[in-house]
């Protein structure tokens, strides 16, 4: 009985810390959330909605600033596209790769080195750009210089490729193999049945994996702010110098006085990146638990 007694007060011990755990993660989430809106919806006490809609981020004018957020959100998007068009089809392609083709062997090795991208520092992966990518983009192009979003979105898809990688790996292995057998059994050919069978059943994983790699490409800051460019015109190409929103609070929030209008500002484009990121986030959330109540 006491043996029993103290596995059951052990077991509530151990729920008990993991949900602790959880509300600890929502109360900080919460506070992150909290802190960004009451600094950052001060700035709309002096700057309308339309004007931070507008097409020009000029803070340090001399006459009159401008607060327009289009070219920074523009240069925000530009990136995560074009990553993710890169690193889509390339983690999808080296995740069908492992869970389908590869032996076992090979598997072992491919995923961890995979994996091992995500602990390259950023920085290390900006003078990459900066002293092998960005020349190399410039004399295939012929362009003056190769800081562009072009340059930053491949870096970037580098970055996001164990995350895209490793959750459609995952995903894919787990379809259940009577499908695979099924498949096979009426005729299929390996890749018939992997283009036709495994991959639309585990889509709304990889779906999922995509847009926690958006989530990824979207907050990133170091990369962008060493090849992006940062310049604060709108770019109409994917060869313009482009300065994300991540690059932006990181240049100026040094140079602000802290409670001025430029200060207010700058957090509510920390509002804005934390939505983005807050958004795609549980869109993934959704789609893995859809997935997950599918089955």
């Amino acid at each position: 009985m006491g043996n029993a007694s103290g596995e059951g007060v052990k077991e509530r011990l151990i729920a008990l810390f993991f949900a602790a755990n959880g509300i600890l993660t929502i109360v900080i989430l919460l506070g992150i959330f909290l802190f960004l809106a009451i600094i950052g919806l001060q700035a709309f006490y002096e700057i309308s909605i339309i004007e931070f809609l507008g097409m020009d981020w000029n803070p340090d004018a001399y006459g009159e600033p401008a607060w327009g957020i289009l070219p920074l959100l523009a240069g925000t998007v530009y990136i995560a596209v074009l990553s993710l068009i890169i690193a889509i089809p390339l983690g999808v392609a080296s995740a069908i790769y492992i869970a389908e083709i590869a032996s076992p062997p090979l598997r072992e090795i491919l995923k961890p080195a995979i994996e091992m991208i995500a602990a390259i520092p950023s920085v290390v992966l900006g003078l990459i750009g900066l002293i092998i990518l960005a020349p190399w983009i410039a004399n295939i192009f012929n362009l003056p210089n190769g800081l562009n979003a072009l340059t930053a979105s491949i870096l970037v898809a580098i970055m996001a490729l164990p995350t895209i990688i490793s959750i459609s790996e995952d995903v894919i292995r787990a379809v259940p193999d009577s499908y695979r057998e099924a498949s096979l059994a009426l005729g299929s050919t390996r890749w018939q049945t992997v283009s036709g069978v495994i991959v639309p059943a585990a889509s709304s994983g990889i779906v999922a994996a995509s847009m926690l790699g958006l989530g990824r490409v979207v907050g990133e800051t170091m990369v962008v702010l060493m090849v992006a460019g940062n310049s604060r015109l709108f770019p109409v190409s994917i060869f313009d110098p482009v300065r994300p929103i991540t690059s932006t609070i990181a240049i100026e929030i040094k140079e602000v006085v802290q409670g001025d209008l430029h200060f207010q500002a700058l957090f509510a484009l920390g509002l804005i990146l934390f939505l983005m990121t807050f958004a795609i986030n549980l869109a993934s959330d959704i789609f893995l638990t859809g997935r997950q109540m599918g089955r």
